[in-house]
């Protein structure tokens, strides 16, 4: 059930206590593909997972905005500290842990909330009343192309919300792309921002994605997620 569309007397009528919460960002993905990108693709993996899943699966409403300051140079970009995202999130469980939602996965589509999303997890699991794992769909699909705004997501966007993507500025795209993430020196990233090392934003060249990729990357994220929700929903806590 996806609470955004759902009454509160459908709500009371859910018989689970499993819930996926979309967690995402809102930041630049080069000229081509929408601001919403990591929070659109979050969604759609949750929401697909849940139709996929045999039971009850509640999905909130995702989170739009992340941790995202290395994108700050390109307009339109928004964030927050980790401190106020791992907060947000922290207080959204324990909402849904209040109406017996208490195993939560939360699936993501964003980098960099990994690391915070691991340590609010684990302290919400230690500490409060409820479990909560974090499932990054792009860690969970067979690929090493992954970039930003590149193969990966911009091929899962033309699957999933093909009138998002500007199929025109792709080549735009492409020429200012950067090959890889950051600036590496023996073993260390020297750049911090998005914009020290990619002209327009983009790492990888979207012009390797396809619709018919981004079904296939939906179908492989979709069914670990599935899995994991089988596994979440059985496991002593």
């Amino acid at each position: 059930m996806n609470l955004q569309s759902a009454t509160w007397t459908d709500a009371e009528r859910v018989e689970t206590d499993l819930a996926l919460l979309p967690v995402g960002s809102t930041e630049q993905h080069g000229p081509h593909a929408p601001l919403g990108t990591d929070a659109l693709t979050a969604q759609t993996v949750a929401e697909t997972g849940a139709d996929e899943y045999d039971g009850e699966v509640i999905v909130a409403p995702p989170v739009n905005v992340g941790i995202a300051e290395e994108h700050r140079h390109f307009i339109g970009t928004l964030w927050v500290s980790e401190d106020t995202f791992r907060d947000y999130v922290r207080e959204t469980v324990d909402s849904l842990a209040h109406h017996g939602w208490d195993r939560v996965i939360v699936v993501n589509g964003h980098g960099g909330n990994v690391g915070p999303l691991r340590e609010v997890c684990a302290r919400i699991s230690r500490h409060d009343d409820a479990y909560a794992v974090p499932f990054t769909w792009f860690d969970a699909v067979d690929a090493d192309d992954m970039g930003h705004g590149g193969p990966l997501e911009t091929s899962l966007l033309r699957y999933s919300h093909p009138e998002l993507v500007h199929e025109d500025r792709l080549d735009e795209a492409a020429d200012g792309a950067a090959d890889g993430w950051g600036e590496w020196v023996s073993g260390v990233n020297l750049a911090y921002d998005a914009a020290e090392f990619s002209e327009n934003g983009t790492v990888g060249d979207p012009r390797e994605s396809g619709a018919d990729r981004g079904a296939r990357l939906l179908d492989e994220a979709s069914a670990a997620l599935v899995e994991l929700l089988d596994r979440v929903a059985t496991r002593e806590r």
